[in-house]
């Protein structure tokens, strides 16, 4: 029966096994979609250039030249084209060689029918998401985003993509971006809209306990386990599972939230067998997770599983204009929860905001206009309502489109970060000197500077690691 989730494609099998290939284009026409076969790399190569293909389905290894030949071809001739890769002879290492060279989906033999029509979804959905990419055109905010700058139209455009597909997506930004706003976005834009979306904060789970959280125990699974738990991904079954902080998953539970991916099975801790959930599973880090897989501290073959759909959400201070209309939208609603008139910014205010680097990104201008909705007078917001040190970070920072001459409006007082300013600074310096800012101005403490920052502790500790510095810890 076909995939109701599956749009027909035009699709070329290449096998030099004849067994094979009937097995495949019986299965395939089942599913409704337009089949050829070939029965080695040259006769492939020959199909494609009289008739284009949305997805070649080819064996790893053929008499002469190999499927891996057959993949440098495609993504040289053919880069409209997914490709799945099927093999008898798949080791993991092989499988991610695989992918970094342009394969969209692997399947190992002997594999099922279930993970034949998995793996073509998967190459499908990355082939449309390649050529909407491509479309022109503005792309319709979803709610609970605001923002039109050009970075933000990629995310939308993203985001449509992403929730009309089933397949797993990676969404990656800094703290405080609204990577959980995007995902939501996804979920409810999508066909699971009316089934549960659950959000989990993997680093704020003990790792003792993460593989019960999400994947359940069965009673007497371990000391304590007095009764069975389904854990997340039981719980959301039809729907789906935001999984924030990605990165903080230890070895076992990546190997199981693998096989999750690959299988859509789940197995709890002490449970003999595994039971089928239908999850669309999103997860999001604002660490550089194929860095670490490079360097072995989290699983290769994952990153790939999660890859399929990545989805950047960039900082605040690459949202060219965007800032003004999160403004007016923060002090407009968190003037409507304090039942007052919200204050109107001055224009001198807007430039300053304008000018500085936000290093809390978007949670960091939300709680300021929370403060500024409370303490700003006379229903107007001058830079002298906006905290000393945004005042002097933004007067060292060079406006949008040039830079700023010593000594002029714009540049910073001397000796605002105990020395005179340079007349040009790069954002990153400015927002270091910020950050030196806050922390002076409370004495070191790593925990008030944050919550002034609008960033959790970690992320402090990070950007403070990036400029080479350590510090001490405060309270």
């Amino acid at each position: 029966m076909p995939d109701a989730d599956t749009q027909p494609a035009r699709i070329l099998v290449v096998d030099d096994s004849p067994a094979t290939r009937e097995v495949l284009e019986r299965h395939l026409r089942a599913e409704g979609h337009e089949v050829r076969t070939a029965e080695s790399v040259a006769a492939a190569i020959l199909a494609l250039t009289e008739a284009s293909a949305d997805l070649v389905v080819t064996d790893m290894r053929m008499p002469g030249a190999d499927g891996m030949d057959l993949v440098r071809h495609i993504r040289e001739h053919h880069r409209g084209t997914g490709i799945i890769m099927v093999t008898g002879f798949a080791t993991v290492g092989g499988a991610v060689s695989a992918m970094r060279q342009g394969v969209d989906d692997y399947l190992p033999k002997p594999f099922s029918d279930e993970e034949l029509r998995c793996a073509v979804r998967t190459a499908l959905d990355k082939v449309r998401l390649r050529r909407d990419l491509e479309a022109p055109g503005e792309a319709e905010a979803p709610d609970g985003l605001i923002g039109r700058s050009p970075a933000m139209q990629r995310v939308y455009r993203l985001i449509a993509r992403a929730a009309s597909a089933s397949v797993p997506v990676l969404i990656t930004g800094e703290s405080g971006t609204g990577k959980e706003l995007v995902a939501r976005a996804i979920h409810y834009r999508g066909p699971r809209a009316a089934a549960p979306f659950l959000a989990v904060n993997c680093a704020a789970i003990p790792e003792t306990l993460i593989e019960s959280e999400l994947f359940g125990h069965a009673r007497g699974a371990f000391t304590g386990a007095t009764a069975a738990r389904q854990g997340f991904f039981i719980a959301a079954d039809g729907g789906t599972l935001f999984l924030d902080e990605v990165a903080e998953l230890s070895p076992i539970a990546q190997a199981k939230l693998l096989r999750v991916l690959q299988e859509q099975t789940v197995q709890a801790v002490g449970a003999d067998q595994a039971r089928r959930v239908d999850v669309r599973v999103i997860a999001a880090t604002n660490k550089d997770l194929e860095g670490l897989a490079r360097e072995g501290q989290f699983r290769e073959d994952l990153f790939f599983r999660l890859h399929v759909l990545p989805i950047e959400v960039p900082p605040l201070r690459e949202r060219e204009g965007d800032v003004v209309l999160l403004l007016g939208h923060f002090l407009a609603a968190a003037a409507q929860r304090e039942s007052v008139i919200a204050p109107r910014p001055t224009q001198a205010a807007i430039a300053a905001l304008r000018r500085y680097p936000w290093p809390g990104n978007v949670r960091e201008l939300q709680n300021l206009a929370q403060r500024l909705v409370i303490f700003a007078e006379a229903g107007e917001i001058d830079t002298v309502d906006l905290p000393t040190v945004m005042r002097y970070a933004a007067a060292a920072a060079p406006p949008a489109g040039g830079s700023t001459a010593a000594g002029g409006p714009g540049a910073a007082p001397a000796g605002a970060f105990g020395a005179a300013s340079p007349p040009h600074r790069t954002l990153r310096e400015v927002e270091l000197a910020y950050i030196r800012a806050v922390l002076e101005s409370v004495g070191g403490n790593k925990t008030r500077a944050a919550a002034i920052l609008g960033i959790d502790r970690k992320s402090l500790r990070e950007k403070l690691k990036s400029e080479g510095r350590s510090g001490e810890e405060g309270a």
